[in-house]
């Protein structure tokens, strides 16, 4: 029988007594309770259009490593990128 052991996270009343435990705590002190998760991006706008950027190859890696950490391709974090670029009128 598998034994049932109590979460070291506690309960939280509200979002800010949550923020608080995270903003004094190390995620790493509570990976063995995390499990994976995939993560979805749904852009409902349609690529229709094609934009060729140059750039160098070590900051294509830097992109690509960073790309691969989140789980997504390059081209789909640069796009993901520019979308929150121009929602927060920031460019």
């Amino acid at each position: 029988m598998k034994k049932i052991t109590k979460s070291k996270i506690p309960d939280f009343k509200n979002y800010e007594e949550e923020a608080n435990f995270w903003d004094t705590h190390d995620v790493t002190e509570f990976l063995d309770e995390m499990k994976p998760v995939k993560v979805k991006f749904n852009l409902k706008i349609p690529k229709e259009d094609i934009v060729i950027v140059r750039i160098q190859k070590p900051i294509k890696r830097k992109l690509q490593n960073m790309a691969d950490d989140m789980g997504l391709s390059l081209s789909t974090m640069v796009r993901c990128w520019m979308m929150e670029k121009i929602k927060t009128n920031t460019l």
